[in-house]
């Protein structure tokens, strides 16, 4: 394979890897939220999301209600939670609402899962974002991607022997 070759492979992966990156930034822009597409890593909010579930996730609304189904980072955890708003507060001057959530497949409340001492969300810092709609199990690959070793390796394989064959042509 020539240069050329080599240089036009090279910069049609740039192009592709440049086009996810500012989809996905154009995404955050327009959520107003890091990460706006999330999957559902756990059975925790069974019968309503599944585990392998995407979920689109908007976070310009000023209040989350009760019954709304958010999605919120705890300090020191890197792993999104998806729960339902359980309950919710208003500080003294209204400034910030306080929300405590709950699994639907839970038998008790969050609190066990924020930070020491932390006893309720607030909506403005902790939440990513609530949930606006969904594609259930799409998010599966990426479950097994980074749960099975060999899954992982396999895709690696298969990317690595067609990638082979296509520059044999």
């Amino acid at each position: 394979m020539n240069i050329r070759q080599q240089l036009t492979q090279l910069l049609t992966v740039a192009y592709v890897f440049t086009s996810a990156f500012v989809l996905w930034k154009t995404l955050s822009i327009i959520t107003n939220s890091h990460s706006p597409i999330v999957v559902v890593l756990s059975g925790s909010m069974e019968p309503a999301f599944q585990r392998g579930d995407i979920l689109f996730l908007w976070n310009r609304d000023s209040y989350a209600k009760v019954g709304d189904i958010v999605v919120y980072e705890i300090k020191g955890k890197s792993i999104p939670i998806v729960h339902r708003v359980l309950r919710e507060h208003h500080s003294q001057d209204f400034e910030k609402q306080l929300l405590l959530t709950k699994g639907d497949n839970n038998p008790i409340d969050d609190l066990g899962l924020y930070a020491k001492k932390q006893m309720y969300l607030n909506q403005k810092t902790d939440l990513v974002g609530t949930v606006k709609g969904y594609l259930p199990k799409l998010g599966y690959v990426t479950i097994l991607i980074s749960e099975n070793v060999y899954f992982k390796y396999g895709l690696l394989g298969l990317m690595a022997v067609s990638s082979l064959f296509s520059n044999d042509s």
